[in-house]
């Protein structure tokens, strides 16, 4: 299993996009730009709604409200976010993923997926009979608790990548 992802790793490293992202000028320093503006447009809108799960504003917004209007807008964030990682990663996919962040990284992105994917497969399937309540379904609250865990754990990682 290694060798097959050191292999995929050396041919994204070794491809057109890696050239380019190592040898233009100012491509990487305007990609890692992008990338973080699209994760703020994936984060913020998903902390407000998994903040909304918890509790906070219920007076004021409905929980299908929230997700109408928020969770759009993170989704364009996680396309850029995604797009941007990988291209960034191709400029040294082979020294990123030996660093220790890079694991960490890695396994809450995915974490941070399923729950979203648990999530809207799974309670929010029945929001119509909760989405006026002043509490929400356990199963809701966990699934925020996780999602605000799991993306703070990937920022920490992403910046640690550059340390570590």
């Amino acid at each position: 299993m290694l060798d097959l992802l050191n292999s995929l790793l050396m041919l994204l490293q070794s491809s057109a996009l890696g050239e380019a992202v190592r040898n233009a000028q100012y491509l990487y320093p305007v990609l890692e730009a992008i990338h973080i503006m699209g994760i703020a447009l994936l984060v913020g809108p998903a902390f407000t709604f998994d903040l909304r799960l918890l509790g906070v504003g219920h007076c004021v917004v409905s929980v299908t409200t929230a997700a109408r209007n928020l969770l759009p807008v993170s989704h364009i964030g996680m396309a850029i976010a995604v797009t941007t990682g990988i291209a960034l990663l191709s400029a040294q996919a082979t020294v990123v993923a030996g660093t220790g962040a890079a694991p960490w990284k890695f396994a809450l992105l995915i974490l941070a997926c399923l729950n979203v994917l648990m999530f809207h497969y799974g309670i929010y399937r029945r929001v119509d009979e909760w989405t006026d309540a002043a509490v929400t379904p356990v199963a809701a609250r966990v699934g925020a608790g996780v999602s605000l865990i799991a993306w703070t754990g990937v920022i920490f990682a992403g910046r640690l990548l550059a340390y570590t």
